[in-house]
């Protein structure tokens, strides 16, 4: 069975590009490699990794298809194109002869207009993905569930994924709207969703891992074990907790599940989702 880790980043730290890493985050003001991960990903028995943009840019996608074609464990990138541009088609087709680019990613959540996925040109360019078979990841917080519930009903044949389960105030306790938002969105069957990205959500100082139960609880509930993904968000995981840490916290949760669920988890839903080898 291959075990992947869904959601990963790499990076030479640049301070001008990424500015979004500010000097409270500074555990990950430096470079992450694929060297550095590796130990990590033996030690922990996955046999490949999903690595996700962090930058805006098609340099971006170069630099991790460097880095795919060097280390066989990255079965899959999720890259970034401007889905807005003109020119979109042809920017997917020449990464269509790239067999892992798997996907593209926007950063949703920082966008001023909250609702920009609904833009006509934004449409435009997530309706031509499922002609080159490329996913798309929902990198959004709580307040744009309800927009991505809409674009995802707009586009059926088309596979998305929602990153870090959309980001719930887990710190706060807030659940009731994003678990409502949550549901709406499950509905759409070619919706997934990664249980990734929720230590740096909680309150891991003072609070306890059983914070996070009722949020994998509504996610598990919603989605089904076929529709959800594990995903460390490593290096950025390590704010809040080392990359064994993380695992921990979904192993124990999932270790009362049947093998199959667990395999589904831990692996096969992503091989499915992104056409991994």
């Amino acid at each position: 069975m291959q075990k992947i880790d869904a959601h990963q980043h790499f990076w030479k730290f640049d301070p001008v590009r990424d500015a979004w890493i500010t000097n409270e985050m500074s555990a990950i003001q430096k470079d992450f490699m694929p060297k550095d991960i590796f130990p990590l990903l033996q030690q922990h028995e996955f046999t490949g990794t999903v690595v996700v943009q962090s930058d805006q840019s098609e340099e971006e996608n170069m630099f991790q298809l460097k880095n795919a074609a060097q280390y066989d464990f990255i079965k899959g990138i999720v890259g970034w194109v401007d889905l807005q541009a003109g020119n979109i088609e042809d920017r997917l087709a020449y990464y269509a002869q790239f067999s892992k680019m798997k996907g593209l990613r926007h950063v949703l959540q920082g966008e001023t207009d909250r609702a920009l996925m609904l833009k006509p040109a934004f449409k435009n360019g997530i309706s031509l993905l499922n002609k080159y078979h490329f996913t798309y990841d929902i990198l959004i917080f709580p307040d744009q569930l309800k927009y991505a519930a809409e674009l995802a009903k707009e586009f059926p044949d088309q596979l998305f994924v929602i990153d870090h389960i959309a980001k719930p105030d887990i710190k706060n306790k807030k659940i009731k709207d994003w678990k409502k938002d949550i549901q709406n969105i499950a509905e759409a069957e070619n919706v997934y969703c990664k249980i990734s990205g929720m230590v740096t959500e909680a309150d891991l100082k003072n609070g306890k891992k059983e914070d996070l139960h009722p949020y994998i609880d509504t996610v598990v509930e919603a989605f089904g074990t076929n529709r959800i993904m594990y995903g460390s968000d490593w290096p950025v995981c390590l704010l809040a907790a080392p990359y064994g840490s993380v695992l921990d916290i979904v192993k124990e949760y999932f270790s009362s599940f049947s093998k199959n669920e667990q395999d589904n988890f831990f692996g096969k839903n992503a091989c499915t989702f992104y056409n991994l080898n």
